[in-house]
């Protein structure tokens, strides 16, 4: 499973790579403006990952470089962070 996370992220990166290079020079007329409007719902789908997960992070040892790889790869950063262990009850009757 690891590999499939790793995976996802070296994939979302090359995507990201395509962005930034059709930025600087665009592509063929229909083809740049896809790759223009996958960007933006990317970026957005990310951003509110960001959102949604912030609370999660904030105890993390570095909260803001995975605030960063939220950013750019998403749920396949969430997906390797270990899960936070429930609070245990105690009873002091």
């Amino acid at each position: 499973m690891k590999f499939l996370w790793g995976m996802g992220k070296f994939l979302t990166l090359v995507f990201w790579l395509v962005v930034l290079i059709n930025l600087a020079k665009p592509l063929v007329n229909p083809l740049h403006l896809l790759v223009n409007l996958a960007g933006s719902l990317l970026l957005l789908t990310h951003l509110l990952e960001l959102l949604l997960f912030n609370g999660s992070l904030k105890d993390r040892a570095h909260p803001w470089r995975d605030r960063l790889q939220i950013l750019l790869v998403g749920i396949f950063h969430l997906q390797t962070l270990p899960a936070v262990a429930p609070a245990v009850e105690t009873d002091h009757a």
